[in-house]
């Protein structure tokens, strides 16, 4: 990365706040969404066309972060803070210790299962890939993502007695 790059960055760091703020709506999201953008922006500046402006580019690479912390957060289900809710705090042991058996469980049997689908359900079940993201990985279409993973959870299924 060269200095030039570094100090136009810098210089952009405002801009990057206030449109995280604007996309995000609570000041620790659009926190987290600059340092995402600018750590991209560092893993990525090879790819930046320095006769364009530098300003857009961040932009997209943040609108692309936006939407996926928000497609993870879509899928994550509701969080509880501990302080805000200190009952939420589990009291039983059963609940964790039948979650760490059904876990081994599954990865038992996911060992079972063929290597193609085996890395195609890891990437988008434990790894959060799109299928876009796990066709391009993987070098095969993203229909044929669809068609390993489902063979995969109708075989982990079937394994696991989940009907």
């Amino acid at each position: 990365m060269d200095a030039a790059f570094g100090e136009t960055l810098i210089a952009l760091l405002p801009n990057l706040r206030r449109f995280a703020l604007s996309l995000s709506r609570k000041g620790d999201v659009a926190e987290d969404l600059v340092q995402i953008t600018v750590e991209r922006a560092i893993a990525n500046h090879g790819s930046f066309d320095a006769s364009a402006r530098l300003e857009p580019w961040l932009f997209r690479i943040m609108r692309n972060a936006w939407i996926d912390m928000t497609r993870r957060n879509r899928t994550a289900g509701t969080q509880v803070d501990v302080f805000d809710m200190p009952e939420a705090l589990p009291t039983d042991p059963g609940p964790g210790i039948e979650a760490r058996l059904m876990l081994q469980s599954v990865q038992e049997a996911m060992q079972d299962l063929p290597e193609e689908q085996r890395e195609v359900l890891h990437l988008v079940c434990v790894e959060d890939m799109s299928y876009a993201e796990a066709a391009e990985i993987l070098a095969i279409p993203k229909g044929t993502v669809m068609s390993r993973l489902s063979r995969a959870r109708l075989a982990l299924a079937d394994r696991l007695g989940i009907k």
